[in-house]
């Protein structure tokens, strides 16, 4: 059964349409420094600011075909979440291409995209329109997105009042609602109850069912290797490995281990 399930992926990883193209993707910040923690750091603030080029990633390629769940690991700072803002559209490669086909529903952040004096309802409206949907499509799911989070009793509340827990079902809810082709997970299923992670990675199953793309980030190599085929590991914004999960989850975890 487990070798069919690979023979499978291999099958839609070698006929299927691409998904997301990366070649040679670099992302880079520049950080401006400057002494204002003391008197005489404020009067010399006229002088240049000291600046730092942060590389978050460098010269990174892969491909992702429709259809693929790819998990991403790597250490915090690896820059996981710089390549899923990118394909999100949340921040522009420095240099490089990256090939994006079809709707993207990003669930990268708790809170991420929330208006905190809108009530839930309103903020289902607000995310929907930004992901996508016209305001007579959110109406039509807004009884499924409510349910789905169990936030029936909240729903009118103002998202400031809500728990990080209730934060990551209304996000997830919103997300798995709008349609979307490629679906980004990145760490947020750590939060929240047992019960409630196994409905999302039951909702996840269903999207692979589906035939829809997942990258998914997470620190929990368990997670990674019962979601995904296939991983890629980032390490300090370089691609180590892209290969089957449970290879590459072995790889990282060896090294991991011979840094401790």
């Amino acid at each position: 059964m487990e070798a069919t399930s690979e023979t499978r992926a291999e099958a839609t990883h070698s006929i299927a349409p691409v998904a997301i193209r990366a070649e040679n993707l670099t992302k880079e910040f520049k950080l401006a420094h400057h002494a204002y923690a003391s008197l005489k750091g404020l009067l010399l603030s006229f002088l240049p600011k000291r600046v730092e080029h942060l590389v978050a990633l460098r010269q990174v390629s892969f491909t992702i075909r429709q259809g693929e769940t790819v998990g991403v690991i790597g250490q915090n700072g690896s820059g996981k979440s710089t390549l899923l803002g990118i394909i999100a559209r949340v921040y522009r490669p420095t240099s490089g291409v990256i090939e994006i086909n079809g709707r993207v529903a990003p669930l990268l952040e708790l809170g991420a995209g929330f208006h905190p004096d809108l009530t839930g309802l309103e903020n289902i409206y607000f995310n929907g329109v930004i992901l996508g949907l016209t305001r007579k499509q959110v109406a039509e799911r807004i009884d499924a997105i409510v349910q789905f989070a169990e936030l029936e009793n909240y729903i009118d509340a103002p998202i400031r009042t809500y728990s990080s827990g209730m934060l990551m079902r209304l996000g997830f809810a919103i997300a798995v609602h709008v349609d979307a082709d490629i679906l980004l997970v990145d760490e947020v299923l750590a939060v929240g109850d047992a019960r409630f992670q196994q409905k999302c990675y039951d909702k996840i199953q269903q999207f692979q069912r589906e035939g829809r793309t997942i990258l998914f980030v997470s620190h929990d190599m368990k997670a990674i290797q019962h979601v995904a085929q296939r991983v890629l590991w980032l390490d300090k914004g370089v691609l180590r490995a892209d290969g089957d999960a449970r290879t590459v989850v072995q790889q990282y975890l060896e090294s991991v281990q011979a840094t401790l």
